[in-house]
Order: C-alpha cells, then sequence, then structure tokens
C-alpha cells in the first residue's frame, strides 16, 4: 500500500472538509463533489467529524427543508430499485432534480453497503439531474441509516426538490422512514392477500401510498388482482390521515406505466396536507422524534464509550447468559452505574 504524504489526495480532502464555510458555500452552490464530501463528513462517526458536520447542517439549514420526501419500502424481491430508477428518469425528465438515499443492507465483515445502488441504478446514476448516494444501515432500526436525516438537508441544500429514501424493505420497523419523510410509499408485488399477510399490520398504517409492481406483460392480470385485494384490506386499516385516503396504483417500471399516477397521488397528496397544515405538523413531530432519535443513540454511544461501564457490562452480560440475572437487574445496574459517574 502506496502511504500518502502530507499534500496527498487524502490530505487535501480532509483539509476540504475542516473548511466548513468553503465547503457549506460550495454545497449550496450545487457542486456535487461538496455535495459528497459533506455527506461523508455527515456520516462520519469520530467526534472532531461530528462537530464540523454539526456546524456544516447549522449553516445548510436555511436552505434546506422545501423538497418533496418520499420513503420507498416493499418486500425483497419486489423491484425497489428498478421502480426507482424508472421513477427517478420520469422526474428528471419533467424538470425536477432526484436525490435518492439509498439505505442498503450492512456487510457484518467490513460495515460497508451491499448491494451497492449506483450499479443497480446505473442509468439513473448517470443522469445529471440525479444524484444517488448508497449508505449502509449499520445498526439504525428501520433500515435506515443513523444519518440520513442529515443527508435529506444537505441535498435539499444542493437544489434537490425530490429526495425518494429507499430502506433496505420490510422486515424490521419502518418507523425511523415515516418520522423523515412526506409521504411513506409501500411497493406491492403481484400476489394478493398471500403477500398481505406477510407485511406487518403496522406498516400498512404509515403508507400513505400502496404501489403494486410488475404490473406488465403475465403479471398484468395478478396485478390487478392484487390490487383489489389489496383495495379491501385497507377498509380495515385505520387511515393514517384524516386529510388523505391512501390509495393502490398499478406500475410497471419495464414499461414505463403508471409513473405519471404515481406522481399525481404524490402532489395530490402534499396538496391536500399543505392546504390543512398537516404537513407542517407532521414534520415538526418527525424533528422531535429525530431529536429523542439522537438522544438513545447517543446515549448508547456514551455507554459503550464508558471502560468502567463496559467492564461492568461485561460481567452483568455473562450473568444474564447464564441464567443468574435478568437483563432488567442487569441493564438499571449499567443504568445506575453510568449515573453515578455522573
Amino acid at each position: 500500500m502506496t502511504a500518502t504524504h502530507p499534500g496527498g489526495s487524502a490530505a487535501k480532502a480532509a483539509r476540504r472538509a475542516a473548511n466548513v464555510p468553503a465547503l457549506a458555500a460550495a454545497l449550496i452552490a450545487g457542486d456535487r463533489r461538496a455535495l459528497a464530501r459533506a455527506i461523508t463528513l455527515i456520516e462520519s462517526t469520530r467526534a472532531e467529524d461530528r462537530a464540523k458536520a454539526e456546524a456544516l447542517l447549522n449553516r445548510i439549514m436555511p436552505q434546506a427543508g422545501w423538497a418533496v420526501r418520499l420513503g420507498i419500502t416493499g418486500t425483497p424481491g419486489v423491484g425497489k430499485s428498478t421502480f426507482i430508477e424508472a421513477f427517478g428518469k420520469f422526474l428528471t425528465g419533467r424538470g425536477r432534480g432526484v436525490a435518492v438515499l439509498a439505505v442498503d443492507p450492512t456487510s457484518a465483515i467490513s460495515g460497508g453497503s451491499i448491494l451497492g445502488d449506483k450499479t443497480r441504478m446505473g442509468e439513473l446514476a448517470r443522469d445529471p439531474r440525479a444524484y444517488i448516494r448508497p449508505s449502509p444501515s449499520g445498526a439504525s432500526r428501520g433500515g435506515v441509516a443513523r444519518r440520513t436525516a442529515e443527508a435529506i438537508l444537505a441535498v435539499e441544500a444542493a437544489g434537490f426538490d425530490t429526495v425518494i429514501v429507499e430502506t433496505v424493505g420490510v422486515g424490521q420497523s419502518e418507523t425511523a422512514v415515516a418520522d423523515m419523510v412526506d409521504m411513506f410509499v409501500l411497493l406491492l408485488a403481484p400476489g394478493g392477500g398471500d403477500e398481505l399477510q406477510g407485511i406487518k399490520r403496522g406498516v400498512i398504517e404509515l403508507a400513505d401510498l400502496f404501489l403494486v409492481t410488475k404490473a406488465d406483460g403475465d403479471l398484468a392480470r395478478a396485478a390487478k388482482v392484487a390490487r383489489a385485494d389489496y383495495l379491501a384490506a385497507l377498509q380495515l386499516i385505520r387511515q393514517r390521515s384524516p386529510h388523505w385516503k391512501p390509495r393502490v396504483l398499478l406500475v410497471s417500471a419495464l414499461e414505463n406505466r403508471g409513473l405519471a399516477e404515481a406522481w399525481q397521488a404524490i402532489e395530490e397528496h402534499r396538496a391536500a396536507l399543505g392546504a390543512s397544515s398537516e404537513l407542517e405538523r407532521r414534520r415538526v413531530e418527525q424533528r422531535r422524534a429525530w431529536l429523542w432519535r439522537e438522544l438513545g443513540e447517543g446515549l448508547m454511544d456514551n455507554l459503550r464509550a464508558d471502560k468502567a461501564v463496559a467492564r461492568l457490562l461485561a460481567k452483568l452480560e455473562k450473568g444474564v447468559a447464564e441464567g443468574e440475572l435478568t437483563p432488567a437487574a442487569a441493564a438499571r445496574q449499567v443504568l445506575a452505574a453510568f449515573r453515578d459517574k455522573g
């Protein structure tokens, strides 16, 4: 491995990241490299980088908050990336700037992204009006990277008016997705009631729009049947908003059908929530949820970093594993020890 000298590219990148005002100015001007550096800084877990990231966010926040924020999820194999690429191309064709924050499963070995959305969305990645940023999901719940909410602010400040957050998929709590987007979209594959049984009721209650994918060729008929099944099932589900009734639409990424109808539904949803002030209330609640999420994850970081608590935890963990101590009692001891240190 070749060593990097002080004037090398790594050192230059570090100096550029350290110059927060210049980085913020370049990002707001739409510089793609500045945006990439900003998100890298935001995702860093180093203490000194977190301080710089917070300073950066304070500078760019006045330029953010105006974009359409969409969360897209669905069971594995439903065609999330295929749909997002087709939908993204449809939107850029209408003059919109599309940023895709694709949260990939995390490798247990390297900690990096596994799927590589720039490879899976190659055509969209080459579109000058689009920007794709894959991030490893890490240990965050809901298949959402811990810093995704901050990355949303960065791409909005860079001028992208449509932000799509693609999650790992149904199976974990998707509440984290709904806590950072305006509209939650659930993709469904043709299969009707059988697949419906495999999707958590809570995820269905969070969704504002349901899109049955692969509605083409031999699956066209099955897609129509699935749509009817989901429409019937939704009659038994409590609506998330009093101002919006979730819709079920058919889409085909292969044939580019249903994309205009999906966008129309998104625009109508935004207009309905905006007119009732629910959109702003939803964002206020999202910021509160963001605060508590940061508090929870920050406390866990501090617990893990405390050497004395870590030693106690190792001892208590052994007791819990051997059935000598309940998890609740062990947790209370850890928290008491951490509190007493303060």
